[in-house]
């Protein structure tokens, strides 16, 4: 039976369009008693009288007002009070910190021309990087996301090419973990206000995807065996891979990324607040 005492926390949020042309939301929350998930739908109207702020991921509400189906898993939302505001990110201190432990592993890389390469990418793209989430929905959705989950990444690394992977060329390996994911410094745009996440309709007129960019500018730039771990990341072709790892005979770097890409993407934190 539906409560108006209810605490629910938003699970995720995204704006659509009607068949009409108006404006639609689609939110998901999750019950913080018992860790059901509800999903709702939210008019045009109601989204007009409610803050874009209330939907941050993390957040705390509860439904004032709505209409619910009969098994109460999904409902219409007419109005929401916020109970707890979750935090939209990493905040500055934090950032610097996660971006400095970044440098760290960049300055491992023994290949000068290498080493030289990943960082000017990183400097030159400073601001953007602290910000930018990991995703908009699947894992690390918030402020300097995109950094925490380059770390988890580099960190897995580490550990398995020390016990099981000694003659994996660690240049190549760590460059593929710091830039395997940089186009989505342009891919998404985050409100920093907000926190909210989208996707920038720009990078998708020029681009197919973040792991497209990675893999064109470790081509370019000679450095193939990175462009190729990159294009693996995915796995499959239908997930965004370029190289489908249901090929044959691949060379077995190219699994490496895939693996510690998808378990920090799994076992990472979705929300800053769960750090």
């Amino acid at each position: 039976m539906f409560s108006t005492e209810i605490i629910y926390e938003v699970v995720t949020f995204a704006i659509g369009d009607t068949k009409s042309g108006t404006k639609m939301g689609k939110l998901q929350l999750k019950d913080t008693e018992n860790g059901e998930l509800l999903n709702c739908i939210l008019w045009e109207e109601a989204l007009n009288r409610m803050d874009s702020k209330l939907f941050r991921c993390g957040n705390q509400l509860r439904i004032v007002s709505g209409s619910f189906n009969e098994k109460y898993n999904n409902c219409l939302v007419s109005a929401l009070e916020l109970i707890k505001e979750a935090k939209t990110g990493l905040d500055e201190k934090e950032r610097e910190e996660v971006y400095c432990e970044l440098l760290e592993y960049i300055n491992k890389i023994g290949d000068d021309k290498l080493r030289q390469f990943v960082a000017n990418i990183y400097q030159e793209n400073k601001a953007k990087i602290l910000i930018t989430p990991g995703a908009k929905l699947m894992h690390h959705n918030y402020i300097g996301g995109l950094m925490v989950h380059t770390l988890e990444c580099l960190k897995y690394a580490e550990v398995n090419m020390d016990a099981f992977f000694q003659r994996l060329k660690r240049d190549d390996v760590y460059a593929a973990c710091l830039l395997h994911d940089i186009g989505k410094i342009f891919e998404y745009t985050v409100d920093t206000e907000s926190g909210l996440i989208d996707y920038d309709e720009d990078f998708r007129k020029e681009w197919i995807s973040h792991s497209q960019y990675g893999f064109s500018i470790c081509m370019n730039a000679g450095f193939k065996r990175i462009a190729k771990m990159i294009a693996a990341h995915h796995a499959r072709a239908e997930w965004g891979a370029i190289v489908d790892l249901n090929e044959k005979d691949l060379e077995p770097i190219l699994y490496l990324i895939h693996h510690i890409d998808d378990l920090s993407a799994k076992f990472g934190k979705t929300n800053v607040a769960m750090l």
